[in-house]
C-alpha cells in the first residue's frame, strides 16, 4: 500500500506545471471535448508506466543491493532537481492527426511522457518498491489526478495554481526519498 501511496502523491506532485499537464491544457483548449482527452490520457499513461514500472523491477533483478541503493539514491536526488525546472510545451506536439480526439491525445500523450520526469520516477519507484502493480496504479492515479482537472477545468484552474510551492514540495518528497535510499532505511 505504500507503493501505491507514495507513487500517487509524488506523480501527482510532479505533474503540476509538467510538459504533459501543459499539453492537457492545449488538447483541452483546441478539441473542447474533454472525456476523450482524459480517456486517451489514461491509456497512454497505463502503457507508458506499465513499460516504466516493468524497466524499474527488470533493473532490481540486474543490480546488486547496494548498487541499487546508490542508483536509486542518486536518481531521486536527481529528480528532486529535476523537478524544479520549469517545462515548456513545443507546439508540434500538439498537431491535430487524423486519428480522431483520442487517438490524437493518446499518440501526443505518450510521446510526451516518453523521458519525461513521471516516467523516469515510475522506474525508480518500481524499483525501490519493487511491487510493479501498486506503482503502476499510484503513478498512473497521480497522473490522472493532475491531468482529468487540467482538462475538465481549463484556465479557471492553471492561474490558481501555486506551481513554484508544488515543485518544491515534490522535489523535497524526492530528496527525501533519495536520502533514505542513500542511507539505507527500510533496507
Amino acid at each position: 500500500m505504500e507503493a501505491f501511496l507514495v507513487s500517487t502523491g509524488i506523480v501527482a506532485l510532479a505533474e503540476i506545471g509538467d510538459k504533459t499537464q501543459l499539453l492537457s491544457f492545449v488538447l483541452a483548449a483546441r478539441f473542447r471535448k474533454p472525456w476523450p482527452i482524459v480517456l486517451g490520457i489514461l491509456v497512454a499513461t497505463l502503457a507508458n508506466h506499465a513499460f516504466a514500472a516493468a524497466v524499474g523491477t527488470w533493473i532490481t533483478s540486474v543490480l546488486g543491493p547496494d548498487v541499487l541503493r546508490w542508483v536509486l539514491g542518486l536518481s531521486f536526488i536527481a529528480m528532486a532537481a529535476w523537478i524544479l525546472v520549469p517545462d515548456k510545451l513545443d507546439e508540434e506536439e500538439v498537431k491535430p492527426l487524423r486519428y480522431g480526439i483520442f487517438g490524437t491525445t493518446l499518440l501526443a500523450f505518450f510521446l510526451a511522457e516518453m523521458g519525461d520526469k513521471t516516467q523516469v520516477a515510475t522506474v525508480a519507484l518500481a524499483a525501490q518498491y519493487d511491487a510493479f502493480f501498486w506503482v503502476v496504479c499510484g503513478t498512473t492515479l497521480g497522473m490522472m489526478l493532475a491531468n482529468a482537472p487540467a482538462v475538465l477545468i481549463g484556465d479557471r484552474l492553471a492561474h490558481r495554481m501555486p506551481v513554484r510551492l508544488v515543485h518544491g514540495i515534490a522535489a523535497l518528497i524526492f530528496l527525501v526519498l533519495g536520502l533514505l535510499a542513500l542511507f539505507g532505511a527500510g533496507s
